[in-house]
């Protein structure tokens, strides 16, 4: 537990405090595509605000070689599917791909789900790190050093080309980059990300949020600006209260097939609706 002192110095916060997101990872493995189609309906109904999948190849849990599907066609196919929440994924592996191409096709996913207004796309990214992605489909798994120095490359390019499409991106596409490595991985939160997600509990959380700070002065960046976002998982209700207090207010909850057990989520959507209305009075 932190002390209410440490708390209040860790907060990345210099203004009104954001509304607190409810996201739902839906990992696409071990079901049909048919019911993954199913269970994200189910959940923009339900209200959550943001819509996740993972950027693998093959299952993360489970079955090794059970059923799995590819991550930007399918957040193309939600684009179509859906029109409130925001979608991604969490996270998209930079190294699998050219710089230009990401930014093309998520500029395209951005047209896909706009439908009349702003794009709902959320360009989730990370450095990879699931070595059997990287040899069954030929990519150069290299270093967790050099796949960083990848991202850290090819995030300005990324930017670069999406000034430069025709058409543009309906909005500021809104990078999130997952991780929480702290001499690089935060340094580039500092630079790029208008996210930061990583797994952080509590303590962990409120040190890094310290480091964070300080790449983002060195960078000249306003740490204000990134929005902080954890998983939720086995955590309590306290515990999530605890990282929220640290000024956390994106949190994702993670499914996996064949069930997709969606239970669970009512109750943080609840949570959340009550922080909210808690801090607008």
């Amino acid at each position: 537990m932190t002390s209410e002192s440490s708390t209040e110095n860790a907060q990345p916060t210099g203004g009104p405090r954001r509304p607190v997101r409810i996201g739902v990872q839906i990992a696409p493995q071990h079901a049909s595509y048919e019911k993954i189609r199913e269970t994200a309906g189910a959940l923009e109904d339900l209200g959550v605000d943001i819509l996740f999948n993972w950027d693998h190849f093959f299952p993360l849990s489970g079955e090794p070689d059970g059923l799995h599907f590819e991550s930007w066609t399918m957040l193309a196919a939600l684009a179509e599917q859906t029109s409130r929440v925001e979608i991604g994924a969490l996270v998209n592996c930079n190294s699998y791909r050219n710089a230009n191409l990401q930014a093309d096709m998520a500029r395209t996913i951005d047209h896909i789900s706009a439908k009349g207004g702003q794009g709902r796309f959320i360009f989730g990214t990370g450095s990879g790190w699931f070595e059997r992605d990287y040899d069954e489909y030929g990519y150069d798994f290299g270093t967790v050093g050099t796949r960083l120095d990848a991202l850290a490359r090819d995030l300005p390019t990324i930017a670069d080309r999406w000034g430069r499409l025709n058409p543009a991106p309906t909005r500021k596409i809104p990078v999130l980059i997952g991780g929480g490595g702290e001499k690089k991985t935060l340094r580039i939160v500092a630079q790029h990300a208008d996210i930061w997600h990583s797994f952080s509990d509590a303590e962990t959380l409120e040190r890094k949020l310290g480091i964070l700070a300080e790449h983002a002065r060195v960078v000249g960046r306003d740490v204000t600006e990134i929005e902080i976002s954890t998983e939720i998982g086995k955590r309590s209700v306290e515990e999530v209260e605890e990282q929220h207090a640290l000024g956390a207010t994106l949190f994702t909850i993670g499914i996996s097939g064949p069930d997709y057990d969606i239970s669970g989520v009512a109750d943080w959507l609840a949570w959340r609706d009550a922080k909210n209305a808690e801090h607008a009075g």
